[in-house]
């Protein structure tokens, strides 16, 4: 089909999306409240925006500030099994990533402290956890579009490399809404601010701004903490490879992002490999070993790599431990208050 198809086909999504949104936000159909506050991170887009760290980012922020969240997710691309999983805090917990997900996976190991509940219903593990753990709010991931649970906060996220358009509904783009959609955000983020240039990001602000003038803006940026060897588990500085040509592999929404990481983190990317997003890995045959010093994937992908002979590349394979940077915390902080009051704070208004 022609592109002008795609965004007559998009034209129509979009105005379906608005319908959507309009008959919830109007009451005609049921959002159902969970008895704690609810924290939606979500985006624009089919994902690849970087929503995820801002979850866990979140998560631990919360934690900090002495409230006791527990996460709430979706399960990508996980293997059948029972339509509800609540992963229980434990120390060393690491649950399979084929039964829960990668991304629910990874974020049981990185804050083990912290019930997560795994299913589309996001409603009803909230409703177990509420019942067996002393939460008192929901981070709920990828939920700007989850209409049937009703939220206290939304918070988006853009990813600055990727621009947004009406043009780019889907079919014809990635996008899930029209650009108007952003006039819902609370708070908007916009990640990945350190692979572009300043008038970049003050585009995107201008922007983000014009259709919802009310909402906090910040800016979130990946920085590398170490390297994880994937066979013996020890963190390695990254100067060690430094410079040294290496082979990058990904399956995340927007690989380009990653391998720019790579290279303004000082490595030499003489290759790279991509495959879809949550792909589940089931060997390493797509490695060239002798021409690099070693294969550097992310923390997501780790989670897909379980029980492959990862000593079949020839090289070390790690992942990149990062973590995100967010300029003007005590922002968040503030939005945070607001809808949670302060812990220990009892807020009726909110449990109705």
């Amino acid at each position: 089909m022609s592109e002008a198809v795609f965004r007559w086909l998009g034209r129509l999504y979009g105005a379906g999306s608005r319908v959507r949104a309009a008959a919830y936000q109007r009451g005609l159909l049921r959002r159902r409240r969970l008895p704690r506050p609810v924290i939606s991170i979500g985006n624009l887009t089919t994902g690849g925006t970087g929503k995820t760290p801002l979850v866990r980012w979140t998560t631990g922020r919360l934690s900090q500030l002495g409230f006791r969240p527990a996460i709430l997710i979706r399960g990508y691309q996980r293997e059948r099994g029972p339509d509800a999983i609540v992963i229980p805090p434990k120390d060393g917990r690491a649950p399979e990533p084929r039964e829960v997900g990668d991304e629910a996976a990874w974020l049981a190991r990185v804050l083990p402290q912290v019930p997560i509940g795994v299913s589309a219903d996001r409603f009803h593990t909230g409703e177990m956890i509420a019942e067996n753990y002393p939460v008192n709010v929901f981070v709920l991931d990828d939920g700007f579009q989850h209409w049937p649970l009703a939220r206290d906060l939304d918070i988006v996220t853009l990813d600055a490399m990727r621009g947004i358009s009406d043009n780019d509904i889907l079919p014809a783009g990635l996008q899930r809404e029209p650009v108007s959609a952003l006039g819902r955000a609370d708070v908007v983020v916009i990640t990945r601010a350190e692979l572009v240039k300043a008038a970049r990001l003050e585009e995107f602000c201008s922007l983000v701004r014009s259709v919802g003038p009310d909402a906090v803006v910040i800016e979130a940026r990946n920085r590398l903490q170490c390297l994880r060897d994937l066979v013996s588990g020890a963190d390695v500085p990254p100067e060690t490879f430094a410079g040294q040509a290496v082979h990058g592999f990904c399956g995340i929404g927007n690989p380009d992002a990653f391998f720019r990481d790579l290279r303004l983190w000082g490595f030499d990317v003489i290759r790279e490999s991509v495959f879809p997003d949550h792909h589940v890995y089931r060997d390493i045959s797509f490695a060239q070993p002798g021409s690099v010093s070693a294969f550097i994937t992310t923390e997501k992908d780790a989670m897909n790599l379980a029980g492959i002979n990862l000593n079949a590349a020839g090289a070390p394979v790690l992942a990149c431990v990062t973590r995100l940077e967010v300029e003007g915390e005590e922002l968040l902080d503030e939005q945070f208050k607001r809808v949670l009051g302060r812990p220990g704070e009892r807020r009726p208004e909110l449990e109705k």
